[in-house]
């Protein structure tokens, strides 16, 4: 039926999808993708006040992009990008905004996700964690964009606290103990539904965590090998989120116990003898982010790059991007500028499945493959909120542009990331041909959608 429909759910399409040549095995594909975790979160990128062994072992043994971007910089449309392969100025959803009475806007039926295509071509699929793209009963639930089945946080609103007392399971909310850290239900899940599989059907399973964001909170007995290693803590109040009397120390306790979880994963896919046969991404949905008592100028979170969640700056949208495929993958580093609109091409050709056309994004599988790998002629990212934003990366150039709601026509900001990657020397002024670029591609790519009204949409004539 999805073959039959794809004309319909992707109008934009020139051609009818056509079926790339399998890889020479088609994997199980598991997607790990942490809360708000910045790019320098990580030991293997520069975390200096505590370690992540796991990840470190992850990296070193499967092929780290080191230029990763997020769909956005805030969590909704990152993941709906990453559903569909569109970036900001294309895809349905573009924005956090809620959907009563406990939810997100929902993903329309008419966008196709990376699920679809998959459990087309014979996969089993399933969504462990933090959803966020609408509620049971809406087009959006997880059930309705090609998941088989789901378990977590519906609503991403909710997913900001980590005792509650209901969860999810596919369409149905169930009770659970208030006093259980929900991250520990997540894992259990994910190993247990990951025990259940064999080699005979291929899975993708889509693990997004709700750690470390917001709420900094985790079992005590976590904490406090942390308590008192960075001196007396100021304590975080409660403001809207949990009172917290050791931030820094939950902070990291928060980290290393999502370290040790992918942990976790991995032993289990050598376990049951599936590692080789397995490809295993993990990243971060966007920057980090300094509610709850988060703390990322003392984590140095953002590593190197300017702004966190909710800026366009780097330290916004890059975030960490490790690949491990035992056998396939070979240990490595690379800059391949990519993101998370170039996942679901990627899935889709290692998985022989068929790929609609009208995509932003590239496959990465060559990447993966030790193969040549085309680039990016550019990447492209809007954000709605806090006045409205736009960037474009263009090979060492990168464009911004802030606060579009006072000023549709506001100045765009030139960086060169190989000599300035933290964004501090603006270059427009010197550079008026590239920024003339750079905006035209600004202008090109933002379609405008009658859902997500944009202050450089055209305006109506009198």
């Amino acid at each position: 039926m999805l073959l039959a429909a794809l004309a319909l759910l992707c109008p934009q399409a020139e051609a009818a999808p056509a079926a790339p040549a399998a890889s020479p095995q088609r994997p199980n594909i598991i997607y790990i993708m942490a809360d708000d975790l910045g790019w320098g979160d990580l030991s293997v990128q520069g975390q200096a006040k505590f370690k992540t062994p796991r990840l470190d072992q992850m990296a070193a043994e499967g092929l780290r992009f080191t230029s990763h971007y997020s769909g956005s910089t805030v969590c909704a449309p990152s993941r709906a990008v990453l559903m569909t392969g569109k970036h900001t100025g294309h895809v349905a959803v573009r924005g956090n905004r809620e959907y009563k009475p406990l939810g997100q806007f929902p993903l329309p039926a008419g966008e196709v996700t990376v699920a679809e295509l998959l459990k087309s071509a014979g996969y089993e699929t399933a969504v462990i964690g933090k959803w966020g793209m609408g509620p049971p009963g809406t087009e959006g639930a997880p059930l309705q964009q090609g998941f088989d089945h789901s378990f977590g946080y519906n609503c991403q609103r909710n997913a900001h606290f980590f005792y509650r007392d209901f969860l999810f399971r596919d369409d149905e909310q169930i009770e659970i103990d208030p006093k259980q850290w929900t991250h520990e239900l997540l894992t259990e899940d994910a190993l247990s539904w990951l025990d259940a599989r064999d080699e005979e059907n291929p899975f993708f399973l889509y693990l997004p965590y709700t750690i470390p964001h917001a709420s900094i909170e985790a079992p005590q007995e976590l904490i406090d090998p942390f308590v008192g290693r960075w001196g007396e803590e100021k304590p975080f109040p409660g403001r809207h989120y949990s009172a917290q009397p050791t931030p820094h120390a939950a902070f990291a306790a928060m980290v290393t116990q999502l370290d040790a979880d992918v942990g976790k994963v991995l032993d289990l896919l050598r376990e049951k003898g599936l590692a080789e046969n397995t490809l295993v991404i993990f990243t971060s949905d966007n920057g980090p982010h300094q509610e709850g008592g988060a703390d990322p100028k003392f984590f140095d979170s953002n590593g190197p790059y300017r702004g966190i969640k909710r800026d366009l700056y780097e330290g916004g949208i890059r975030v960490p991007f490790l690949a491990w495929w035992p056998g396939t993958v070979q240990p490595g580093v690379t800059d391949h500028a990519s993101a998370f609109w170039d996942f679901l091409p990627t899935a889709c050709e290692l998985a022989g499945a068929l790929i609609p056309t009208g995509l932003d994004g590239i496959s990465y599988a060559p990447a993966l493959l030790g193969k040549p790998q085309r680039a990016h002629d550019f990447l492209y990212w809007e954000f709605h909120e806090r006045g409205a934003a736009q960037a474009v990366r263009m090979g060492k150039w990168k464009a911004v542009r802030t606060q579009l709601r006072k000023n549709p026509d506001a100045p765009l900001e030139l960086y060169d990331l190989e000599a300035d990657p933290g964004e501090t020397n603006n270059l427009a002024a010197d550079h008026p041909e590239v920024v003339a670029r750079l905006l035209k591609v600004m202008h090109n790519q933002h379609r405008p959608d009658e859902n997500w009204k944009f202050p450089t949409d055209p305006q109506p004539q009198d």
